[in-house]
């Protein structure tokens, strides 16, 4: 899909805009907040930066975006920011979501198949949960005020909650990804090649 890294650059700053909006889109409904974790759509937002902009640009998007929530500007859910984050027990997704976009661009530049696409976005969502959940648990148990009786199974039960919302954006990411890059093929030597693919 990126055609130049002019074009690429331009799309890692719209998907860093995106993350930014998949934060706080859900901050005015206090009942999307479990254990002092938002329920968001920077899950989704970081499998289609990946699986669009390639293991290159989809990282630097989520690069440029934690970068700007560290510098103080309030990207980050519940319209936070700030170099103290880095305490927050939701600072493990932050830094999930690069590795993400990255493990989900390496799969998608190898197979633009609905199936492999799908693959791409199903391990994206494995590692949002495993890097996230494990930062928030040592955050609780090390620098932060933890719930009353929270453990390490009580972190995965949380998590828990926003796991079908996840998975159901998982197969849209998948789905969206594959229409589009349909859309827009890649260009090798001059000529357009398009892949004609069964989905499933």
């Amino acid at each position: 899909m990126v055609k130049s890294r002019l074009h690429g650059m331009i799309l890692a700053s719209l998907f860093a805009a995106l993350m930014g909006i998949g934060a706080n889109i859900t901050s005015l409904l206090p009942f999307f907040v479990i254990a002092g974790v938002p329920i968001t759509f920077q899950p989704v937002v970081s499998l289609l930066a990946g699986t669009l902009l390639g293991k290159k640009y989809g990282p630097l998007a989520m690069t440029i975006y934690l970068f700007i929530g560290l510098a103080g500007i309030p990207v980050f859910a519940r319209f936070s920011g700030g170099i103290s984050s880095v305490l927050s027990p939701t600072f493990g997704f932050l830094l999930a979501f690069i590795f993400v976009a990255w493990i989900a661009g390496v799969i998608s530049e190898k197979s633009k198949s609905f199936k492999g696409l799908l693959i791409a976005s199903f391990i994206g969502t494995v590692i949002v949960y495993l890097i996230g959940t494990n930062w928030m648990y040592l955050a609780y148990q090390f620098w932060f005020d933890a719930p009353e009786g929270f453990n390490y199974k009580m972190a995965w039960t949380f998590m828990l909650v926003p796991l079908p919302k996840d998975i159901a954006l998982s197969v849209l990411s998948a789905m969206i990804s594959y229409k589009v890059l349909r859309a827009f093929p890649e260009k090798e030597q001059g000529k357009t090649t398009i892949k004609h693919e069964v989905i499933g």
